[in-house]
């Protein structure tokens, strides 16, 4: 399974904001970006002005870093969501909020999106009672995600870290038993946190 494995807090450097992918150490002075909030490299201080493509592509790639997804699964989403009925930058969100990996972390059972990523392929999550080691799985309104009860210790540490997090409206935890609910699809405003263009991202892949 293919995955990103360089370092975390230079894409939020290129990408000239946080993208909190390194959970909570983004929230302290030892994050990268508020030390060198400029892009890598030698000219990282003197770049200049983005072009529409380059816009487009920076929105992208934003979208792609945040959700944890390399280029080639990143299309297919694209792709799937173009031939969905109704506006496909609204198909495009849903697809990637209803990931498995995702889905845990907007629970409240992980950090980041990397490590619930990382807790579903350990195979610590049932989805309606079943065992599922695949992060990419993508959920249907009414699917219960839970841990298994040898999981348990796992991740009671994490969601006291957790527990304050604001509360995204379409999944519902159960903190007393460790599991939750994906309720329906988001629509694109309520994604509130996603700090992208998505009619950037249509534009750059209907080239």
């Amino acid at each position: 399974m293919a995955r990103y494995t360089g370092p975390l807090c230079r894409l939020c450097r290129r990408e000239g904001m946080k993208l909190y992918l390194k959970g909570e150490r983004c929230f302290t002075d030892r994050c990268a970006f508020e030390r060198r909030p400029y892009a890598p490299g030698m000219h990282g201080r003197n770049r200049g002005k983005l072009s529409q493509y380059g816009l487009q592509l920076r929105s992208k790639q934003i979208v792609k870093r945040i959700y944890g997804i390399l280029e080639r699964q990143f299309k297919r989403y694209f792709e799937k969501a173009l031939k969905m009925p109704g506006d496909t930058r609204e198909n495009l969100v849903r697809l990637l909020e209803s990931r498995l990996d995702n889905v845990v972390y907007r629970l409240g059972f992980a950090i980041n999106r990397r490590q619930a990523r990382q807790l579903v392929n350990h195979g610590h999550f049932l989805v309606n009672g079943k065992k599922v080691n695949i992060p990419s799985m993508l959920l249907k309104p009414g699917d219960v995600v839970e841990l298994k009860d040898k999981s348990l210790a796992v991740v009671r540490q994490v969601v006291e870290l957790t527990k304050d997090r604001t509360r995204v409206p379409w999944v519902e935890t159960d903190f007393e038993n460790l599991k939750g609910t994906f309720l329906r699809y988001p629509k694109l405003e309520e994604v509130t946190d996603l700090p992208a263009d998505m009619q950037a991202v249509v534009e750059f892949y209907s080239r």
